[in-house]
């Protein structure tokens, strides 16, 4: 299983640009096979701050996702979003259980 998480920095000015580019990724991607978990977040705190949080079966999963119709609509709206950080990491969990 993987796990990617992080943040991404925008003009807080292109919040609604992203929300809606985001929103359609994120109902595209959970039918993808291989997604457990697929979310952006755009923080109450700070609007310029997007949470990413994502759950893969595998890397071959992952690797297929970045192949999609839907990434690269996504890719376009970003090139239209001002992105002043990326702080993404990957993570490959060897188990995991219920809190």
């Amino acid at each position: 299983m993987l796990i990617v998480a992080g943040t991404i920095t925008i003009d807080p000015a292109d919040a609604d640009i992203l929300r809606a580019a985001a929103t359609a990724m994120m109902e595209a991607t959970h039918q993808e096979s291989g997604c457990i978990e697929y979310v952006f977040s755009i923080s109450v705190a700070d609007p310029g701050e997007v949470q990413v949080f994502e759950v893969w079966e595998s890397a071959e999963d992952l690797k297929k996702h970045f192949t999609v119709a839907h990434m690269a609509t996504f890719r376009s709206v970003l090139n239209e979003v001002t992105i002043t950080g990326r702080n993404l990491h990957r993570y490959e969990v060897s188990s995991h259980e219920p809190m």
